[in-house]
C-alpha cells in the first residue's frame, strides 16, 4: 500500500475535483485525512490503486509525495495500540501517520505510514 501526501490550494471544490478524478479513474480511497493551514490544504490518501492514483495526480499537476504503509490489524481492546506503538518504537521506528481501514470480527485494521517499512514489516 501506498499513502499519497497532496498539496492543494484551501479553496472550495478542491476535494470534490480531485476525488471525481480518482473516481473517473476507477480508484477507490480507503482511507482519507485532511487538514488546512492558511492558503494550503493537505490531503493524505490510501487508495485501492497506486498507479491510477499515481497518473490522475500526475496529469492533473498536483504536488504531491509517496510513502510505502504497512498493514496491521489489532485487537479491539484496551491496550491494543499502546503495545503495537510500543514494539515499533522499541525497534526505532517512527509512526508518521496511521489510517483506520476498517473495523470487523478480526479487529481494527490500519495503514500505518512509518519511517523504516522494512524493519516495521519484520514485527508484524
Amino acid at each position: 500500500m501506498i499513502e499519497f501526501s497532496v498539496k492543494l490550494s484551501n479553496r472550495p471544490g478542491q476535494l470534490a475535483t480531485l476525488s471525481r478524478e480518482l473516481a473517473t479513474a476507477g480508484v477507490n480511497i480507503e482511507a482519507l485525512a485532511a487538514i488546512t493551514a492558511g492558503t494550503d490544504g493537505f490531503l493524505k490518501l490510501v487508495v485501492d490503486q497506486d498507479e491510477a492514483a499515481r497518473r490522475v495526480l500526475s496529469s492533473a499537476g498536483m504536488s504531491f509525495e509517496e510513502r510505502r504503509v504497512i498493514s496491521a490489524v489489532l485487537h479491539d481492546q484496551p491496550g491494543a495500540l499502546a503495545d503495537m506503538a510500543e514494539a515499533l518504537a522499541n525497534t526505532g521506528v517512527n509512526i508518521e501517520a496511521m489510517y483506520l481501514l476498517n473495523s470487523n470480527s478480526e479487529g481494527l485494521h490500519f495503514a500505518v505510514a512509518v519511517d523504516d517499512d522494512e524493519t516495521a514489516k519484520a514485527h508484524f
